[in-house]
Parts: structure tokens; C-alpha cells; sequence
């Protein structure tokens, strides 16, 4: 049986992720900069230390999981910062982008070796990456960010297909987590099951498609 990863474990949806997998009976293999009590508390196997934006990092991941067969690899260690055209930073936008867009790519990579056929990768995006659905503006950083992470799972599809290994964007709702400052419409178990429902429910035949976690197809 191979392990499921998850990114930015240590809390939030990461955390509910790694919870919810081990509860599954999965091997879950937790992945973050930095460990949390809430995440020590699961008894799931732990590789902290790791920044995804850093090559040596990513380097160090793929020696640790070098003997590991990998199910499910999730990328879910993200970054909002809320801007406005008057006040967009161009540091902050940047750093939005190598975690966001930029990490994902390079960790599937780094990890590719490890993924067998009937693999999936699930890449939590945002509808806020969606171009059709912005009727707000701003947030400029971060939506851009997501558009690029969504242009790379498509990619990532195509390339991955032949492997007979699946991807997935998924967008996880409006989750009342600690990057959200505690605002959403749906509490992170919620959000959770709904993810590892169309996790499931993934085949090469679907490969590549953008969804909500409640199943609804997103515009791109």
C-alpha cells in the first residue's frame, strides 16, 4: 500500500486532510515548514522542515520519500495576501507565486518518480483563479497565482495521463480557516469530505478538470 502526502499539513485543510486520510485507514505522510500540536496529536508520519518554494527542500523530500510508492499527492500548502490596486506588493505577489503556482509544479516533479499508474494528484486551487467567475477584482496576487496553478494542472494532466497517473484542481469553498481569518461559508470538515469525495471519484477519463469540492464543474 503506498502513502497519500499532503502539503501544509499543519493546519487548516491541510490538517483536516491528513486527519480525515488517517481516519480512512491511509498512510499518511503529513508535509509542512513547521509541525503543530494538532498535527503531532494524529500519529501520522511527519516530514516537517520542509519549504516547498526551496529546490534543496524538495530535493530533501524526494530522499525521505525515496522509498515510498505515493497513491495520492496533494498539494495544498498556499498563501493569501489580500490587496487592492492601490496597495499591491510586488514582494507579496512574488511570494504568492512560488508557493501557489510555482511549488506545485516542481514538488510533482521532484516526486514524479514515485507516482505509479492509478496515482492521483489533487492540486487545491481557488475559484478565485477562475477568470470567467471574477466579478470583484482585486486580490491580485493571489488570482493570479491560482490561474498560473490551474494552467499547470492541465499541463500536469496531459503529461501525467500516459503514466496512467490522474490529476485534479480542486477548489475547497469558502473554508473558515486561519488564512481566511475565520470568514468562509463552511467549517474545514465540511470542505474536506467534500475534496476526498471527487478524490475518489477521479479517473484518467476526468483527468485535468477544475471542480468545486461539492462536484460542480468551475469555468476556467
Amino acid at each position: 500500500m503506498g502513502v497519500s502526502v499532503v502539503t501544509g499539513a499543519n493546519r487548516g485543510i491541510g490538517l483536516e486532510l491528513a486527519r480525515q486520510l488517517n481516519a480512512r485507514g491511509a498512510i499518511v505522510v503529513a508535509v509542512c515548514r513547521k509541525s503543530s500540536p494538532e498535527l503531532d496529536a494524529l500519529g501520522v508520519r511527519v516530514e516537517c522542515e520542509i519549504d516547498v518554494t526551496e529546490p534543496a527542500a524538495l530535493s530533501k523530500l524526494a530522499e525521505r520519500l525515496a522509498h515510498d510508492d505515493i497513491d495520492l499527492l496533494v498539494q495544498n500548502a498556499g498563501l493569501l495576501v489580500g490587496d487592492s490596486l492601490e496597495d499591491v506588493d510586488l514582494d507579496a505577489v512574488r511570494a504568492q507565486f512560488e508557493l501557489n503556482a510555482i511549488a506545485p509544479l516542481f514538488l510533482t516533479r521532484a516526486l514524479a518518480s514515485r507516482l505509479h499508474p492509478g496515482s492521483k494528484v489533487a492540486l487545491i486551487t481557488s475559484r478565485m483563479g477562475s477568470i470567467a467567475d471574477n466579478s470583484s477584482g482585486r486580490y491580485y496576487g493571489y488570482r493570479m497565482s491560482k490561474a498560473a496553478l490551474n494552467a499547470a494542472g492541465v499541463s500536469l494532466a496531459h503529461d501525467l495521463k500516459p503514466r496512467g497517473v490522474a490529476v485534479v484542481i480542486l477548489h475547497p469553498g469558502a473554508v473558515r480557516t486561519e488564512m481566511t481569518g475565520g470568514q468562509g461559508m463552511i467549517e474545514t470538515d465540511e470542505s474536506v469530505r467534500g475534496l476526498l469525495q471527487r478524490i475518489d471519484q477521479l479517473k484518467l477519463e476526468t483527468t485535468g478538470r477544475f471542480l468545486h469540492q461539492n462536484g460542480e464543474i468551475l469555468p476556467w
